[in-house]
């Protein structure tokens, strides 16, 4: 199983994004969280909200999901990052198996 974290803009575009994954049967589920950023940009500091989106899914489905992802986001450039769950309880695993492939 793999997360794929992927900030947003905000709650909505989150949510877009998860559901056209969800519909495509890229992912599993979705889970979106409110966060506070710190980043340099354009040799300035910025503080912003952002959602982060965790999606749950299988590695062969990343490049689909970046594809996807990156037509439907805001951001010049999107955090689109694959972070590999070595564990996983055979049940949630199993599900997951069932709604993606």
């Amino acid at each position: 199983m793999e997360f794929i974290y992927i900030t947003c803009k905000n709650p909505k575009e989150a949510e877009k994004i998860a559901t056209a994954l969800l519909s495509k049967k890229l992912i599993g589920c979705a889970n979106i969280l409110p966060s506070v950023s710190l980043y340099h940009w354009k040799k300035k500091l910025k503080k912003r909200k952002e959602s982060i989106l965790i999606c749950k899914t299988f590695g062969e489905k990343f490049s689909e999901i970046e594809r996807v992802v990156k037509k439907l986001h805001s951001y010049e450039i999107p955090l689109i990052a694959s972070l590999d769950v070595e564990d996983v309880n055979p049940e949630f695993n199993k599900w997951l198996e069932k709604e993606i492939r």
